[in-house]
Order: C-alpha cells, then sequence, then structure tokens
C-alpha cells in the first residue's frame, strides 16, 4: 500500500534511486595486535561491518579500499570466505580496489571480489608465504647465559630463537610453509580462473609488481580509482556508503586519550611492526 502511494504521488527518485555502493576500508596489517589504538583486520572484527554493508536496501555493488601488506595468513582467507559467503547470498558484485599495496596477505584479500583494480603505481602480488626471526644462540653463551627449557613432547620447543638452528625443525616449518602457500595458490587459480597471463612458475615465487605490470599478469582487471570507476560503471550520480566499525559510547565521548596511558607503548610497538611489513615492498 505505501508503494503504490508513493508511486501515486511520483515522488522523486522513488520509482529510480540513485545506485548505491558500500565502501569498506581494509587498511594495515592482517591479524590480531597488541595495541588498542590501532587494531589488526580480523574476520571477527570484520564481521558487523560487512554484514552492515550487505544488508543495505538498493545496494548496486560492494567496494574494498585494500591497503595492505599481508600478514596472517588464516585470518586473510577467513575474510575473504565471509566476503565470498555475503556476495553469494545477496547477490551483489564486489570490487577491490588497491591502494599502496594489495599484497601477500593483502593480495588474498582482493581476491574476494568479481574484479580488481590498481593504481599504475599500487604495489601488488607477493603470492608466496614467508616466516622470519633471530637467533640469538653465541649471545647467550658469550654472557653465560643458560637457557634452561622442559617440555613434554619432543617437539615442543621447536624452532627455539636461542637454540642453534636444527635442519629438521626447519624442514619442518617449510612443510608448513608449503601447505599455506598450495592454499593461495589455490585461492588466486579459482579467484582469477582465465585471467591469469603469465605461467604458475611466474605468478606465485612471492614476486610483486607494480599495478601496471601486474595488469600484464592478470593479477588485476585493470587500472582505476575507486570513485571514477563505480561512477563510470554506475553513473554519476551514483551514492558512496563508507562502512566502517562501530565505536563504543565510551570512544566517542572521550576520544583517543581515556586509552592512551594504558595502550601507547603496545601501539608504538605494532607502528614499527607494520612500518617493517611495508618495507618489504619499498614503501
Amino acid at each position: 500500500m505505501i508503494r503504490s502511494w508513493l508511486h501515486a504521488l511520483r515522488v522523486p527518485g522513488f520509482r529510480n534511486p540513485k545506485p548505491l555502493v558500500a565502501v569498506i576500508r581494509l587498511a594495515g596489517v592482517i591479524g590480531e595486535r597488541s595495541g588498542g589504538l590501532r587494531p589488526g583486520l580480523t574476520a571477527a572484527a570484520l564481521v558487523q561491518p560487512l554484514e552492515r554493508a550487505f544488508a543495505l536496501q538498493g545496494l548496486s555493488a560492494v567496494a574494498l579500499a585494500i591497503n595492505s601488506p599481508g600478514g596472517a595468513p588464516a585470518q586473510s582467507s577467513l575474510i575473504v570466505k565471509r566476503i565470498r559467503a555475503l556476495a553469494e547470498q545477496h547477490k551483489i558484485p564486489v570490487i577491490a580496489f588497491a591502494e599502496d599495496v594489495a599484497a601477500s596477505g593483502g593480495y588474498m584479500l582482493a581476491c574476494a571480489a568479481d574484479e580488481i583494480f590498481a593504481d599504475d603505481t599500487s604495489i601488488v602480488g607477493s603470492i608466496g608465504v614467508i616466516s622470519a626471526g633471530f637467533g640469538f644462540p653465541e649471545l647467550l653463551k658469550r654472557y653465560g647465559i643458560e637457557r634452561r627449557v622442559y617440555t613434554a613432547g619432543e617437539n615442543k620447543g621447536m624452532l627455539d630463537p636461542f637454540q642453534p638452528e636444527d635442519a629438521g625443525e626447519v624442514a619442518h616449518l617449510k612443510d608448513l610453509q608449503r601447505d599455506v602457500h598450495d592454499a593461495f595458490k589455490e585461492l588466486v587459480r579459482a579467484r582469477r580462473a582465465g585471467k591469469l597471463k603469465a605461467p604458475e612458475e611466474e605468478l606465485f615465487t612471492g614476486a610483486f609488481w607494480t599495478g601496471r605490470r601486474a595488469l600484464a599478469l592478470g593479477l588485476v582487471d585493470g587500472i582505476g580509482e575507486l570513485t571514477q570507476v563505480m561512477r563510470e560503471r554506475y553513473g554519476e550520480n551514483v551514492r558512496f556508503r563508507p562502512i566502517g566499525a562501530r565505536q563504543s559510547w565510551l570512544a566517542r565521548r572521550f576520544g583517543l586519550g581515556a586509552r592512551l596511558g594504558a595502550t601507547v607503548g603496545a601501539d608504538l610497538f605494532d607502528l614499527v611492526e607494520e612500518r617493517l611489513w611495508r618495507a618489504r615492498f619499498g614503501l
């Protein structure tokens, strides 16, 4: 009845509402972070923003604005699966836009989209797995420090940085990396089926490229910026709805200061960690 009444009154824009695009920013290192002011990208934190985005009335598409150098493989995979489940449930196209970087887990997030766009100068790719750390056995010996570790289970102390490197333990780590890399490759094959333009021996080495080169390799579908591409596709009158995590009343009322003292050290550590992640790609 209300719909008929609106039609009868010829309410402007009712018959042809403006297209609506939900915009979700996926920025930062993927995974749990120790600080409270700069939370990492996790599947749990994105549940509500994603559900709100896909539930919007009159939605034409969901745009993912990605600026991530990667992070935890499991969280990357879980986020991709959640986006795909919602996209298929609501029959809504998803389009990803790489900003500074969509590499490693960041590129995995881009693969949740039906199409991927990048800037000419974006860093894209790094389809691989990395583990890094330090070893200190000689340092302990120099200062007469004895490392004492007690375990139940012969492999419980595996890859201890204070013990000499063990070839068998390294081989085990490489097996784990291989499993994660295989899962990453399977995702790219499935989501970029028929679009990849280079042999896997080139694409899946962990190398990364600019957006222009990524386009030639078939890792992205085009060069373009979010607003420009969406207006070309849905018209100049397209509406953009940014969707983010909702802040608590306390956070809105008191801002960052209420939590600063307790978290500043952890957040400084997170800033350094993210800087190191980005430095791998020359950013």
